[in-house]
């Protein structure tokens, strides 16, 4: 429970509310983890896997590329701001 309440101090004092879940952490962790090219049998020993397969499946969420993804699409709509306005 102390993570918990933990974890509820921090997120209100950082501004962004206090019904984050550790969860929430966890994948965060493991995404940006991933992204910096740590490999996923070390990213399951991290986080306590028993085999890397369940952290492949279960928490390897990449944010990079959703965001570049959408950053792109963005910029096929309204110009990348190269061009004078």
């Amino acid at each position: 429970m102390r993570v918990l309440r933990g974890l509820r101090v921090i997120t209100r004092k950082a501004g962004v509310g206090n019904r984050r879940k550790v969860r929430e952490l966890r994948h965060s962790s493991v995404s940006i983890l991933s992204d910096g090219d740590v490999s996923v049998e070390r990213i399951a020993d991290l986080v306590g896997h028993s085999t890397p397969s369940t952290a492949q499946t279960v928490c390897r969420h990449q944010i990079r590329p959703v965001i570049v993804h959408g950053a792109e699409a963005m910029d096929a709509v309204f110009g990348n701001g190269d061009q004078p306005g």
